[in-house]
């Protein structure tokens, strides 16, 4: 639920990401992270840094902080 209108985020696509104000990508990705391989799922927190959190393909996920460290390199090398 978005904290603001309490609407469901299932319509997440509609609302601009609260870090970059970009919608998300057609793939349903934040914009701001794009395609991270070897990921399962991603968020970039939207703002908040304790909402972001990296899940990878086995299962593995690290949030907050450490999460904002390890999308910057994912990003970078993605390239």
């Amino acid at each position: 639920m978005f904290t603001d209108t309490k609407e469901s985020t299932i319509n997440f696509r509609d609302r601009p990401c609260g870090k970059c104000g970009e919608y998300a990508t057609e793939e349903g990705h934040d914009a701001c992270l794009g395609t991270l391989h070897g990921v399962m799922n991603a968020c970039c927190g939207h703002g908040d840094i304790e909402d972001a959190y990296v899940q990878f393909l086995d299962g593995f996920s690290i949030s907050g902080e450490d999460a904002i460290i390890i999308l910057e390199v994912l990003k970078k090398y993605h390239k």
